[in-house]
């Protein structure tokens, strides 16, 4: 079973199941040709996808375009379901930095025939994270800034002011349809700048000052 690791410490959360939420930053919306939504856009990641800062993320003979995406990771910490604003607040024990990584050429091949984009997005090592801080460790602020380089070259950069639905919104939106559990994470949207990787790229991710990862593709 996956773990989250929590920074400074030997705690480890044993991961659930991995939500992610797809166009929550306009700009992103708009580059990839698609509306921008009125309520958090879902998808799930199998926890089997996940790996951590330092590894190597394998790109699958499957598809041609495998695109980064850097987003901020919610833990969630306890069991919550139809959850109201503080109820999700309190829900929210950690953060971290994470990849969404996509097959972006299958996807669109997927969403033409209006099937799942899962082939796209589940595949092993498309998850990567960072360990978390703890929220009673770390404040997250409004202004805090999401960036990924890709061979030292700055491709993605945003502040978490720009997503559509934050993270409170998120959690109470997802908590309205299935039970998140201790365990959970929540990849909450990527900034627009997503682009193609190749084999041999080194990715390097960070949260503001509190949570980095970096990665190599293969």
């Amino acid at each position: 079973m996956k773990s989250v690791r929590i920074k400074n410490s030997k705690e480890e959360f044993p991961v659930g199941k991995i939500l992610c939420v797809g166009r929550n930053y306009a700009e992103h919306a708009k580059e990839l040709g698609n509306e921008v939504p009125d309520k958090p856009v879902l998808f799930l990641k199998p926890a089997s996808a996940l790996i951590y800062s330092g590894g190597e993320i394998i790109h699958p003979v499957y598809g041609n375009e495998l695109h980064h995406e850097v987003e901020l990771v919610l833990l969630i910490g306890e069991t919550v379901k139809n959850a109201n604003k503080v109820e999700a607040e309190k829900a929210i024990i950690g953060y971290g930095v994470g990849l969404d990584m996509t097959l972006r050429d299958v996807q669109n091949e997927l969403k033409k025939k209006g099937n799942p984009w899962t082939l796209a997005k589940c595949f092993d090592t498309s998850a990567v994270i960072s360990d978390c801080v703890l929220k009673k460790d770390y404040s997250l602020k409004p202004d805090e800034k999401l960036e990924l380089k890709v061979n030292g070259v700055i491709k993605q950069s945003d502040t978490l002011k720009s997503m559509i639905f934050n993270p409170v919104e998120i959690v109470e939106y997802i908590s309205s349809v299935m039970t998140l559990e201790k365990g959970d994470l929540i990849f909450t949207g990527t900034p627009a700048g997503v682009s193609r990787v190749y084999r041999g790229d080194k990715l390097e991710a960070k949260l503001g000052e509190i949570a980095t990862l970096s990665c190599t593709v293969i």
